[in-house]
């Protein structure tokens, strides 16, 4: 199957990719004042936005492949997307979008989330195949 032809499986993770590129980089209003927002918030959007984006791009192997079998170079293509994504971010802050704050912990968080929809592919899937 061609390599274009293989990428309509990954609708939803190209689509959540853009939405992460959208949210990371606009430009965003003071939030220091407002009872919604605490210390932290912003490495918790950072994990969530990389797990659901990890739980995607499984998804999306999962309905190429026709079955919930997986290999260790699948997992390592998953966790390379994500560290390509988050230090890209952290280097368009840094670089392009100056009102934006560049930081290692953002990193940090975004892998933190890739880590842990890995985790929760594996858990389920050895759940999956373990059964008596």
């Amino acid at each position: 199957m061609n390599k274009i032809q293989e990428l309509k499986y990954q609708s939803w993770a190209i689509f959540w990719t853009v939405v992460i590129l959208i949210l990371c980089n606009i430009k965003m209003p003071d939030s220091s004042r407002s009872g919604f927002f605490f210390e932290g918030f912003d490495k918790m959007v950072h994990l969530g936005f990389f797990y659901v984006l990890t739980i995607f791009l499984f998804y999306g192997k999962i309905r190429h492949q026709h079955n919930y079998s997986f290999r260790s170079l699948t997992i390592f293509k998953v966790i390379l997307i994500g560290a390509c994504l988050g230090g890209t971010i952290e280097l368009l802050q840094w670089k392009i979008f100056t009102y934006r704050s560049a930081e290692w912990w953002d990193f940090g968080c975004d892998m933190l989330g890739v880590f842990m929809g890995v985790f929760s592919f594996v858990l389920l899937h050895k759940s999956n195949y373990n059964k008596p």
